[in-house]
């Protein structure tokens, strides 16, 4: 049990896929201009993410391995999440359709969002078990929400602020970015 606590301690704050991975930059900055939309992005991200290796990583350990296929992993995960964000797109449509109008294109590129595909390459990668997969992507999906409402928190304090001319509007949505990651860097020696 402690191995699970490690694992997911250390994707959600050590591994950050936002802040220490650099990956789906354009929903963090596209989707966190307030509270509700950044937490609906992050869920609706989670989901596809813990779903997405949920399917994966017995496809390639039972498919893809077993006949020599590695070398299609990333076409057939990438199939697998936009099949999944077709899903998680029609639910939203019938279940909350103002959330769904709100995050426009953005829902959609769910499915090119690079930092699904990395929690499940990672998985590959880092040889867990089914068990260990599913922790590590639930871990990553918590760091993406929190990376999410961070910033949608930070923006709604910027937008009080007296900020200089020259670094208004997205140079100061990175500057902030760039402070976080910091931040979240000093998690590293959290856990050994």
């Amino acid at each position: 049990m402690n191995e699970y606590v490690k694992i997911f301690l250390s994707s959600m704050l050590i591994d950050n896929v936002v802040f220490i991975q650099f990956l789906a930059l354009c929903p963090f900055i596209g989707m966190t201009t307030d509270v509700q939309k950044a937490n609906g992005m992050g869920v609706a991200t989670s989901f596809v993410m813990v779903l997405a290796t949920a399917v994966t990583y017995p496809l390639y350990n039972f498919i893809l391995l077993p006949l020599g296929l590695e070398f299609l992993q990333t076409l057939t995960f990438i199939l697998v999440i936009a099949s999944l964000v077709q899903l998680v797109e029609f639910y939203l449509k019938k279940s909350a359709p103002a959330l769904y109008s709100s995050m426009g294109v953005y829902l959609a590129l769910i499915t090119t969002n690079c930092a699904i595909l990395a929690v499940t390459l990672n998985c590959i990668s880092k040889s867990y078990s089914f068990t260990e997969s599913i922790v590590y992507s639930l871990g990553s999906a918590a760091g993406f929400i929190i990376a999410m409402v961070l910033m949608a928190g930070i923006r709604d304090r910027i937008r009080l602020a007296k900020i200089p001319a020259f670094v208004k509007g997205t140079p100061v949505l990175f500057v902030a970015a760039g402070l976080l990651s910091m931040a979240f860097a000093g998690f590293s020696g959290l856990i050994k």
